[in-house]
């Protein structure tokens, strides 16, 4: 992300870098997830249905409808809501930090000047990198998130899921879902690449500096769509891992659960889950880049008057002053 009020080129690569991406991401990960996790979870549902384990989970006939009525009829509204707490925790850090790596790997390929214009090979290189560091912190609350979500857990919440899977489970069954998680790094290097890269086609139509803030309207679209086409490329990884997060299933490994998944299901069987995760992740991925957008360009900016303008169509109330 554009760093707002830095255009001078920092003394140190890490001096530039701030707590401010790190708060301003949690934040934009917390409000995304409190508003849109009944759609995970059924993503989570259709991703693990029609595998080997079927038969002993309930039939959604595909439908998001008839998944949502039986869910309130079995568990009420609450069940929609099951696994929300390690959604929580892992959402809110894993944006935060990947925010927080993602910004310092592009200050370090920008040589400390924040006001440098990367290319997608440098946008992607540091979104990789973020993605692996935030994985290996936060991949054990995924897999809890994974189990919870699912029917008959027998799991009491996070912290009762955390210590039975590693006293049944060892660290590996906290790690379940790692290699094919490293695979979905490319999921989250592909959506910043495209985000940065239409950021800096408008930016540079408007012959503007990469750091200038844009508006609302800006943000969601640009987010939109750069999620939409991370999402279709990198969709069956998710499906692979979920499974292999499953504990009543087991797979040898990740090649394993693919030819499974190929032979049984064919190919619509990486693509389990697709329609309620594009409902889910689409309008999840707008919340958090423009939440993450605005709040930390008001944290960077807080201790100064910046007189920069806000160019775009809509801008948050904090920035309507400045607008054009």
């Amino acid at each position: 992300m554009a760093v707002a009020g830095h255009k001078k080129p920092v003394t140190s690569i890490w001096s530039g870098v701030r707590y401010e991406h790190l708060v301003a991401g949690v934040g934009g990960g917390l409000v995304s997830t409190l508003c849109l996790h009944p759609l995970d979870l059924l993503k989570i549902r259709f991703a693990v249905h029609d595998g080997p384990a079927a038969s002993s989970r309930p039939s959604y006939a595909n439908s998001l409808v008839t998944a949502v009525r039986q869910i309130v009829a079995s568990d009420g509204v609450r069940g929609l809501y099951a696994g929300i707490s390690p959604n929580i925790v892992g959402a809110g850090t894993a944006w935060g930090f990947y925010f927080y790596f993602y910004n310092a790997g592009k200050l370090n390929l920008q040589g400390g000047d924040t006001s440098k214009q990367l290319g997608a090979s440098s946008h992607l290189l540091a979104a990789s990198s973020a993605g692996v560091l935030t994985l290996t912190m936060t991949n054990p609350v995924w897999v809890v998130k994974t189990r919870l979500c699912l029917p008959n857990s027998g799991y009491k919440g996070l912290t009762d899921a955390l210590v039975k899977i590693w006293q049944k489970e060892g660290l590996r069954g906290l790690y379940s879902g790692f290699v094919p998680g490293l695979f979905g790094v490319s999921h989250g290097a592909v959506q910043f690449m495209a985000y940065e890269e239409l950021k800096n086609i408008y930016h540079n139509y408007h012959n503007q500096e990469i750091t200038t803030k844009l508006g609302t309207l800006e943000y969601l679209s640009f987010a939109a769509l750069s999620k939409l086409i991370a999402a279709l490329t990198t969709y069956p990884y998710q499906v692979v891992r979920a499974r292999l997060q499953d504990k009543n299933v087991k797979y040898s490994g990740s090649l394993d659960c693919v030819k499974k998944i190929k032979k049984l299901e064919g190919p619509r069987g990486f693509y389990k889950g697709l329609a309620p995760n594009l409902l889910r992740v689409v309008p999840a991925t707008m919340i958090t880049f423009v939440v993450y957008e605005n709040l930390s360009y008001y944290l960077l900016n807080r201790s100064t008057k910046s007189e920069e303008p806000v160019v775009g169509v809509i801008s948050l109330p904090e920035s309507k002053k400045e607008s054009k």
